[in-house]
């Protein structure tokens, strides 16, 4: 291109003669004398060029109506924004979301996350196409212009990539149908409840009490077996509650009444009020049990390209091993995937009571070894380990501990039990001003812990333990004694266990488990199932991560396993017995079955000259395959990945932090006055531009004044002579340094 352009410069300079533009009755007089004087050569050639390089055909004009040009920046780096502004400032009552709302890069975000839901990949923001962009943003003007309707079912701002159905040529009869049977919720309406999610999210993490660990981003189940294992110990009284009942549904006036308590934004208020008072269209016949059907064949359905794959067997058969306190999701209105967190909003206030409480309650005692501070835990030993002393009585500490895992909540209580009572009936008494729901003593039930605990299908009890005592007594004399100590044990609930498996109709009976065959599996290949099965036992292992008997109880779900896929192989191979399938299938079935005189054939032959699938054997067919527990130590101040990066980032941006930093470099010695006095030049430079603004920018600060009066007096002429070697010294020097 620079080439061309030379070349035909050169030809333009050289003979201006074969350039003549149209000449007008202004202008043919300057081309005619140009024409004719030599002198004007040059002139023209170059008013020529800058004719034409300023020529409209070689501009590209934006154009105005694309909505793309409204992403002015990255939807990412809007939310990062947004969560750093509302952690920085946890406290403050935000006023103004509208203008979050209004930015169409959140919802281009939504959108791709969205249609990775719907269509089972991710949708990069170059390959959205112009017409998309269009209807998502007729969508966000009509939910700022209050044009938005939560729930319609004919009328669309947009719809998904892969809705091809044209509602306007449908029958009365299928209009009818969509009108008043039960349908999943619009591809708009999930696109609205992403962007009030994203805007919201960030604002109550902020706020959240550390108790609740349900429906929250870096916490999970197993985050409470943890922090109950790290808190709990010691705790004699225990009281369950189960409130899910409020996830099923709670009063429109409650659920705002919370919300306005930090967000005073009017459209996003009349957005999730609307969301929750608009009725949802069910079909008449839900909820009542049809006849079954005799099931008739069925050809495979080969899916579409944009169709998302179901979920695999092993999933769907995890998911069914789901605890009571996770199995309850909840769905309010039209609200969607916002309902966990207005759920979390609405119980952040008994969270919020019970730390009040926890205060109130903590009473120390000097005797005690473990807990004779409200934040001693760290100092005074781990609460985990075994506990020397005796565990009630007058002149022991008082403590109280509390944890919500969603609609259910788990109290600890070290003292007698008269004060468990207490509180339970000042729990009873503050449920029922708060969230209007009725609890009786048989809903919160005091249980003591030799008698178990369960909370997510695992058991909570006191193991006795005799570990040797070993101290210096006077004179330098080390003494040996067996000490008693109680330790708090968090093991798997094995009957809870078979309970799940009975469910899923992998076995029957209660004392002696008999596994059933998995027919569900009867016309997959032998390669496959042992690869869904291990699968399955592989998600088992981490889910029983923290079990006291991790081993024992992952080895009898391997039992079961593997009982249930032998007998499933003696029906379909016609061996008759497990005890043929584990001959010629070896113990982990890892050996090919054949359906003929049950004998097998030459398989590395085969397999070698790729005639038969590689098959894996089951996994922990025996306990010592099982990995041990995980006692990793749980610190008592836990927050997730992400809120720990906030924080820091919060705090490395603080001027206040790096200053504390440099003065503790200066005053360790780890920097000599002469490069501390540079590296303030440079960074003086930077930050405020000259030494007279910077007394205005920092002005009232002790230690910057006293640095910047140390600059004037000793190197105020150095600044204007110093070279661009010195000066990218010290910028390499401070960089190294910070």
């Amino acid at each position: 291109m620079l080439r061309r352009l030379a070349i035909f410069t050169h030809q333009v300079l050289t003979n201006s003669n074969s350039i003549l533009p149209t000449t007008t009755k202004h202008n043919s007089t300057f081309f005619l004398c140009s024409h004719f004087n030599p002198s004007c050569h040059r002139g023209n050639g170059f008013a020529s060029i800058r004719l034409l390089s300023y020529s409209p055909m070689n501009r590209r004009i934006p154009d105005p109506e694309d909505p793309s040009n409204l992403i002015k920046e990255d939807g990412v780096s809007v939310l990062s924004q947004m969560w750093i502004e509302n952690f920085r400032e946890p406290d403050r009552i935000v006023t103004n979301l509208s203008s979050y709302l209004r930015r169409f890069e959140l919802w281009v975000l939504a959108y791709q996350k969205v249609c990775a839901d719907e269509m089972g990949a991710y949708m990069p923001r170059s390959e959205i196409q112009r017409s998309a962009l269009e209807d998502l943003l007729a969508l966000r003007n009509a939910v700022l212009d209050s044009r938005f309707r939560w729930g319609a079912r004919l009328e669309f701002f947009i719809k998904s990539p892969k809705d091809k159905t044209e509602y306007e040529s449908l029958s009365k009869r299928k209009i009818k149908a969509i009108l008043t049977t039960t349908q999943p919720a619009p591809f708009q309406d999930k696109l609205v409840q992403e962007v009030l999610l994203m805007i919201l999210e960030p604002i109550y993490e902020g706020r959240f009490s550390q108790k609740s660990f349900a429906f929250r981003p870096g916490r999970n189940a197993h985050t409470v077996l943890r922090v109950i294992r790290r808190s709990f110990a010691g705790y004699l009284w225990y009281i369950k509650g189960d409130l899910s009942t409020i996830l099923d549904g709670m009063k429109v006036g409650l659920v705002i009444n919370a919300l306005i308590r930090d967000v005073r934004d009017k459209k996003i208020i009349d957005l999730v009020k609307a969301a929750l008072v608009t009725p949802v269209v069910t079909s008449k016949d839900d909820g009542v049990e049809k006849k079954k059907k005799k099931r008739k064949y069925q050809k495979k359905r080969v899916l579409a390209e944009d169709e998302p794959k179901p979920d695999p067997y092993w999933l769907e058969t995890f998911f069914g091993f789901a605890p009571e306190e996770a199995e309850k999701l909840p769905s309010w209105g039209h609200c969607g995937i916002l309902s966990p967190l207005l759920a979390n909003v609405c119980l952040d206030e008994l969270d919020r009571w019970m730390e009040g409480k926890i205060k109130d309650f903590y009473h120390p005692s000097k005797s005690d070894v473990i807990w004779n501070s409200p934040e001693g835990e760290a100092e005074h030993g781990n609460t985990s380990w075994p506990e020397f002393v005796p565990t009630s009585g007058p002149d022991k500490t008082r403590k109280m501990d509390y944890i919500r895992y969603g609609g259910h909540i788990l109290i600890g209580v070290r003292g007698p039990r008269s004060d468990a009572a207490t509180l339970r009936k000042q729990l009873i008494e503050f449920v029922d001003q708060k969230y209007m729901l009725k609890l009786d003593n048989e809903s919160l039930p005091i249980e003591h812990i030799t008698k178990g605990i369960m909370f997510l299908d695992h058991v909570l009890c006191r193991r006795v333990v005799y570990p040797t005592l070993r101290y210096t007594a006077t004179g330098g004399k080390i003494i040996s004694e067996k000490g008693v100590g109680t330790l708090l044990s968090v093991t798997a609930s094995l009957k809870q266990c078979i309970k799940q498996f009975r469910k899923l109709s992998f076995l029957k009976g209660d004392r002696d488990p008999d596994p059933q065959p998995c027919f569900r599996m009867f016309h997959a290949t032998q390669a496959h199932t042992n690869a869904q099965m291990n699968k399955f036992l592989s998600t088992m292992v981490e889910w029983y991560r923290f079990a006291d008997n991790r081993k024992k109880i992952v080895n009898f779900c391997s039992y079961i396993l593997r009982g249930s896929l032998a007998k499933l192989y003696a029906a379909k191979y016609k061996l008759r017995s497990r005890a043929k399938v584990y001959k010629i299938g070896s113990r982990n079935l890892s050996r090919p079955l054949k359906e003929k005189k049950g004998q097998s054939p030459e398989y590395h032959n085969l397999l070698r000259m790729g005639l038969a699938e590689s098959i894996d054997g089951l996994q922990y067919t025996r306990m010592s395959l099982v990995p041990e527990t995980d006692y990793s130590p749980f610190p008592s101040n836990w927050r997730p990945d992400h809120e720990k990066a906030l924080l820091e980032y919060i705090s490395l941006d603080d001027p206040k932090t790096i200053e504390e930093q440099r003065r503790c470099i200066m005053d360790q010695g780890l920097v000599s006055p002469q490069d501390y006095v540079s590296m303030l030049v440079w960074n003086y430079k930077r930050n405020a531009g000259t030494l007279d603004q910077l007394s205005l920018v920092n002005s009232g600060s002790t230690n910057i004044e006293r640095d910047k009066l140390l600059l004037l007096g000793s190197n105020e002429d150095k600044l204007e002579h110093r070279t661009k070697e010195e000066e990218e010294n010290d910028k390499q020097f401070c960089v190294s340094q910070m």
